[in-house]
């Protein structure tokens, strides 16, 4: 028998810890007693927890929390949204998260600069602005300060001639082939854009020998065309027996293929003796021809 219950040492502490369990889940069954309910002092704090929880979802509690502004009641008074401070942002019914906001916004170097820009508050509402509105003061410290200088008046630039020139009078003309861009801005509806187009235009043709060519400018006002002269003589020549392919080119009524046919017909036939020879060839038109005799020498 006594060999019978002899345990091992691994034995002895298996059972041990059986026994252990069996101990423990028995404390707790006779703790708990058979109705499974929970210990006094259990029962009294998960009760008191509850009435919290009440209390607070009602919001009847005293400590609200930092955001429980409910029943406060708001004040009015004039106020600088750059400068006013949080007691009286919220004295005048703001959140404190929207006071917060406020107090970022002029952090990060944010300006009111009329009352418009305090509508922008995140979360104010449009009841709330009204409200508030005809109390809002912005100094004028924080005011543009390009409102400050008072704008100058027409009288400034009345004898500015050179700003605002005076345009010609009916029946006064300039030339195109010498007026400077000073000039040509005293011709009613020429401004800096189209005297500086009709410069442009006349230093690569040569010179205008008719008013019309101003036309090819785009845009142009047809109404100027009558303050303008054009003296065909005053055009410089091209003399198309001598210029090179290149030098041919750059007339805008010439181009790379009309230069081309002439120098073709230079190096086939000799030199060119009158319009008569150009006129032969496809790329000179009756109309090509005609804008060219002002400005072809043979």
């Amino acid at each position: 028998m006594k060999s019978f219950f002899y345990l091992q040492r691994n034995d002895r502490r298996a059972l041990t810890a059986v026994l252990a369990v069996i101990a423990v889940v028995a404390g707790i069954m006779t703790y708990t007693g058979d109705g499974g309910s929970m210990p006094p002092a259990v029962a009294a704090d998960t009760t008191a927890a509850k009435a919290a929880g009440k209390d607070t979802q009602g919001g009847g509690s005293q400590n609200g929390g930092y955001y429980a502004t409910e029943g406060r009641k708001a004040e009015l008074f004039a106020f600088d949204p750059n400068t006013a401070d949080s007691t009286q942002l919220l004295r005048l019914g703001l959140a404190p998260w929207q006071v917060r906001s406020i107090y970022r916004y002029r952090a990060k170097g944010g300006i009111y600069r009329d009352k418009a820009d305090f509508a922008r508050l995140y979360g104010l509402t449009v009841g709330q602005y009204r409200r508030l509105e005809p109390y809002i003061r912005i100094s004028p410290d924080y005011r543009p300060a390009s409102e400050v200088y008072s704008k100058p008046s027409h009288d400034a630039y009345a004898r500015d001639t050179i700003k605002y020139p005076l345009k010609l009078k009916p029946g006064q003309t300039v030339s195109l082939n010498t007026a400077d861009t000073t000039l040509l801005k005293r011709v009613p509806g020429i401004g800096s854009g189209f005297a500086g187009a009709i410069i442009r235009l006349r230093e690569r043709l040569g010179g205008f020998y008719d008013t019309a060519q101003l036309l090819e400018i785009a845009n142009f006002p047809q109404s100027a065309l009558p303050y303008f002269t054009a003296d065909p003589s005053a055009c410089k020549k091209l003399n198309v027996n001598k210029l090179t392919l290149n030098q041919l080119r750059r007339h805008p009524y010439i181009g790379f293929y009309r230069a081309k046919t002439i120098i073709d017909h230079r190096r086939l036939h000799g030199p060119i003796r009158s319009f008569e020879d150009l006129r032969l060839y496809r790329d000179f038109p009756q109309e090509a021809i005609e804008r060219l005799r002002a400005y072809v020498e043979f």
